[in-house]
């Protein structure tokens, strides 16, 4: 099972920018995560082709679950 902090953000020109990161640490609280998202807002981290981060959209962990078939 595979386990990714999704972190969504709005561009200044509007788009959706996504930030994942693997493998986050289980007990994250709200909190801890907000405080990460308003730094990377704040000290202006990141830019893209659309512009900087101007807001944040939502935070989510996304647990994905593979199951392999025996087809060899």
């Amino acid at each position: 099972m595979s386990v990714t902090l999704q972190l969504v953000f709005r561009t200044a020109g509007g788009s959706r920018r996504t930030i994942s990161v693997q493998d986050p640490k289980e007990d994250l609280t709200d909190a801890q995560v907000q405080e990460a998202m308003d730094t990377i807002l704040s000290k202006n981290i990141f830019t893209t082709s659309d512009g900087d981060y101007v807001s944040i959209l939502e935070a989510r962990k996304v647990t994905t679950e593979v199951s392999e078939f025996d087809v060899s």
